[in-house]
């Protein structure tokens, strides 16, 4: 109970950004010895060597990339493409549509473009769409680096915890020895019995256990830290003790329903689920487009080039006409048994003839087109009802995910606010507990001096002074975290504990 306690509450201490402790700040600016790590330090670390927050990332530059490419859907979308043919035999000539018995060598080169005019507003929704995918994708890697925070703030919380139960330990120790050592010297003078003196080596050997066990759980805690560090295990490590005062019991200054309400506003699990509720209703109106009409305007430049083309053409001067007599090669007339060609004056203009090379050709051929193109889906298979329909269901089901986490975020605040009560309950108990054992034997003690009672009596009275003064360190964290949890919900800044 204790552990979740600390993982709950431990999330303050860097997810409420700028109110970093105190402790914290004085520590960042004071050299720290080598292998000694902060609570900053270790979740700077820890964020930094992640690879489930990586993935988040990873996740996020997507979902940026799809929504910086979703707005590039408004622009024209431009191609060029370009042919080499070759084809021999009883051909049609590409650039006189007739037919020829020759070898061709042919080339085409086409520029287009194409831009949509109107899609049911398919575009915009999908621009719209992506856009909140993004800002959801981003709540989720706060959210995952909150979970990375939490488990490394419990691990860090629990080096500190298991350090200050050393400390007890040791107190422990060091006092069974020194009664041991003056109980040593009664038996000598033959003032008590060795049994006196056996019953206190045996409560020494209790106190050095508890002292080993302490150790070890500290190991076992920072290992624990280490792999969330993602460092090597046999590597040692120290970590920088948070001062946590003891705690000044009073009642919390906000009721359930204001802790539940700002939790509501500031969590990044609820901005997720709301964000995608949002994405699930514009992919409503995104599948209702698709059975809208479009309108697509498209246009493009084209030229070819063929080998069967002459390669000299009178290309005209611009400088007027003239009269010329062609004389016809095959037409004629009988005239005294003669045959005499025809000659026919012709008006042409003024010109010469000029060679084509490559690239005139290519100008000569050019064309160019423009076309708006309108479609209007009549029938589809009812595949756009059904994809509505399933869009739909798919919005259930985001606001049906929205309520489980919200009915979850409603389930920790009201638990939290008990437990905060439960744990003051138990601080206080546990206090005043302390303060009647520190009396109880601090008589046993006095009592057993003067040899009033026996050691089995005294090793009692201690023993359970030890067991309370351990409590009362766990019940402090306890109290002061379960406080802290709150303060979190709240969205309030940790300056302090």
């Amino acid at each position: 109970m204790f552990n979740s306690l600390l993982k709950s509450a431990l999330v303050l201490l860097i997810i409420c950004g700028g109110a970093f402790l105190n402790s914290a700040n004085a520590q960042a600016n004071v050299e720290q010895p080598a292998n000694t790590y902060s609570l900053e330090d270790c979740i700077r670390i820890a964020l930094e060597t992640n690879p489930q927050v990586k993935l988040s990332e990873l996740q996020v530059q997507t979902n940026e990339n799809i929504y910086a490419q979703s707005k590039w859907q408004r622009w024209p979308s431009i191609s060029f493409s370009a042919g080499q043919g070759f084809s021999s035999g009883r051909n049609i000539d590409p650039f006189t549509n007739q037919f020829v018995q020759q070898n061709i060598n042919s080339n085409n080169y086409q520029l287009g473009g194409s831009i949509t005019l109107f899609n049911g507003f398919q575009i915009k929704n999908n621009i719209k769409l992506n856009d909140t995918n993004l800002k959801a994708s981003s709540k989720d890697l706060d959210a995952t680096r909150n979970d990375i925070m939490l488990n490394v703030a419990l691990s860090y919380l629990q080096v500190v915890t298991n350090e200050e139960l050393i400390e007890v330990a040791k107190r422990q120790v060091e006092a069974s020895e020194l009664q041991v050592a003056r109980t040593a010297k009664l038996v000598e003078a033959g003032t008590l019995a060795e049994a006196n003196l056996l019953d206190l080596k045996a409560q020494l050997a209790n106190d050095e256990l508890t002292l080993v066990n302490a150790e070890n759980n500290l190991e076992t805690a920072k290992l624990g830290l280490k792999q969330l560090m993602n460092m090597p295990g046999s590597e040692q490590i120290n970590v920088v003790k948070i001062p946590v005062a003891d705690p000044a019991l009073r009642a919390y200054d906000a009721s359930i329903q204001e802790i539940f309400d700002t939790a509501l506003g500031n969590l990044p699990q609820m901005k997720a689920a709301n964000l995608r509720i949002d994405a699930a209703k514009t992919n409503i109106d995104l599948a209702r487009g698709a059975g809208m009409p479009s309108l697509t305007l498209n246009g493009g430049v084209y030229t070819a080039y063929s080998s069967a083309a002459p390669k000299e053409r009178f290309v005209s001067d611009g400088t007027g006409n003239k009269e010329i007599e062609v004389t016809s090669p095959t037409d004629y007339i009988v005239y005294n048994n003669e045959q005499l060609p025809i000659v026919q004056k012709v008006t042409t203009p003024n010109g010469s003839l000029r060679y084509f090379g490559y690239f005139d050709q290519l100008n000569f051929n050019r064309n160019s087109a423009i076309n708006i193109n309108l479609t209007i889906p009549i029938f589809t298979n009812f595949r756009v009802k059904y994809n509505v329909a399933n869009a739909r269901i798919q919005q259930k089901n985001a606001e049906y995910q929205a309520q489980q986490v919200q009915l979850t975020i409603r389930k920790n605040v009201e638990q939290a606010y008990i437990d905060m009560n439960n744990a003051a309950k138990r601080y206080s108990a546990t206090a005043n507990q302390v303060q009647a054992l520190q009396e109880t034997f601090r008589v046993s003690q006095v009592r057993f001096d003067v040899g009033a009672i026996n050691s089995v009596e005294y090793n009692i009275a201690k023993a359970n002074l030890d067991k309370a003064n351990g409590n009362l360190v766990q019940a402090k964290y306890d109290y002061v975290f379960r406080t802290k949890i709150l303060d979190f919900y709240m969205n309030r800044p940790l300056s302090d504990f």
